[in-house]
């Protein structure tokens, strides 16, 4: 698969120390939801963030309270040992925060912008341009963020116009699409003319429709040669928002589009933010583009299976193995590519446990109480009794002590 995917060249930029763009792997961004201003909370969600495998986390600046609070949430991170990029969201008053927190503008690893936010008028060049000013000063990258629902007006009412004109006029999404694509690019124009360096601009287009984003990165990927950042905006909740998110990006991704993603899912109330991260993560993986932890292969059961023993078990192991990386991937460089399969009975069970590096096959409803293990595509011992799944652990672990190096 990373044979077939071709990456459209782009700039490089970099977000702190992590690169984006210029043929570098692409990267999970996600962002946090607490008041920024609350540096406790806000710290913690950043870290969970970042220890889950987020590589950017973007949180937002919206006052002097949130502003004030950056070099703390910064400083308390490095106490913690982590020093992921911290990217400012700014709206409406960017300007004003970034030039009167210079601590926080010089600590936050990137702004976003969002051009339709800016301002309005002669006053909307003025305060871009400030923030330009500002980027330069502290030598920092910037996203052109550019949003449906907060397309600038004027300019659309502009084109709109235009529009009208033409014997052969867009449709209402297409110029909704081309709107959003000339906002985007020619504020990286302006940035440009002020003096901001090519490779210090990353641009996006999000809209909340899947057909509507591939065609307008389609589109954008044929014009600019800036790092895009990929995300269905108000991608929605549950399986709605990963189904939604997951079949905008895949295709465009097998087009060798976008250089970092997001995925916006709208958590429910008890749900950790950081499943947005395991989803990223888990397009590309499954996509073959990159690997970030073992993934367990598992068949869905039928009336073979009528006991729930091998889903448990399933879920028992694909959660002892992410939870299991945060630690192994400083200390057994490639297991993230280790495959593992769990199957519910004799139909596919042995076959698939064959194709892993580690797989077991459990008995089926009616089958012999047994469960053969496959390390590598030999059968190397079968489980029984009622110990399978530790045992079965155990085994995962010592293939992982004796197939992958050990750092010093």
């Amino acid at each position: 698969m990373k044979e077939i995917l071709i990456k459209k060249p782009t700039y490089q930029v970099m977000v702190g120390s992590v690169p984006v763009g210029g043929g570098s792997p692409i990267v999970v961004q996600s962002m946090t939801n607490t008041d920024t201003a609350d540096i406790e909370k806000t710290t913690e969600q950043v870290y969970e963030l970042w220890e889950k495998g987020s590589e950017i986390v973007r949180v937002t600046v919206n006052n002097e309270a949130s502003a004030d609070a950056i070099p703390k949430i910064v400083e308390e991170l490095k106490q913690r040992n982590c020093h992921v990029p911290i990217v400012g969201d700014f709206h409406f008053n960017g300007h004003k925060l970034l030039q009167a927190y210079p601590e926080c503008a010089k600590l936050l690893a990137k702004y976003r912008i969002n051009p339709g936010n800016v301002g309005k008028g002669s006053r909307r060049d003025e305060q871009f341009e400030a923030m330009i000013a500002i980027a330069k000063t502290y030598d920092k990258p910037i996203r052109i963020g550019v949003n449906w629902g907060s397309l600038d007006q004027v300019k659309l009412a502009v084109m709109m116009d235009e529009n009208a004109k033409l014997k052969n006029p867009l449709s209402s999404d297409a110029l909704m699409r081309e709107a959003l694509i000339q906002s985007a690019l020619e504020s990286a124009e302006q940035a440009v003319s002020w003096g901001l360096p090519k490779n210090k601009i990353i641009i996006s287009c999000k809209v909340s429709h899947v057909q509507d984003l591939i065609l307008v990165y389609q589109e954008l990927a044929q014009r600019t040669a800036y790092p895009l950042h990929l995300g269905l905006t108000e991608a929605g909740m549950e399986s709605k928002g990963i189904v939604a998110s997951t079949a905008a990006l895949a295709i465009l991704l097998q087009q060798g589009i976008g250089d970092t993603i997001r995925v916006s899912l709208t958590p429910t109330p008890d749900e950790p933010r950081t499943k947005e991260v395991v989803v990223a993560q888990e397009i590309l993986q499954t996509m073959g583009i990159r690997s970030f932890t073992p993934l367990v292969t598992a068949c869905p059961g039928c009336g073979r299976t009528t006991s729930t023993y091998f889903q448990e078990l399933a879920l028992d192991i694909q959660t002892f193995l992410r939870e299991s990386m945060p630690q192994w991937k400083n200390t057994y460089p490639g297991v993230e590519d280790m495959s593992v399969a769990v199957m519910g009975c004799v139909v596919n069970g042995p076959g698939e446990s064959k194709l892993a590096n580690i797989g077991i096959s459990l008995p089926g409803t009616g089958e012999i109480p047994v469960a053969p293990v496959f390390v590598d595509g030999e059968k190397t011992v079968t489980l029984k009794g009622d110990n399978i799944a530790n045992e079965f652990k155990a085994i995962v672990m010592n293939y992982v002590e004796s197939h992958y190096s050990k750092l010093k």
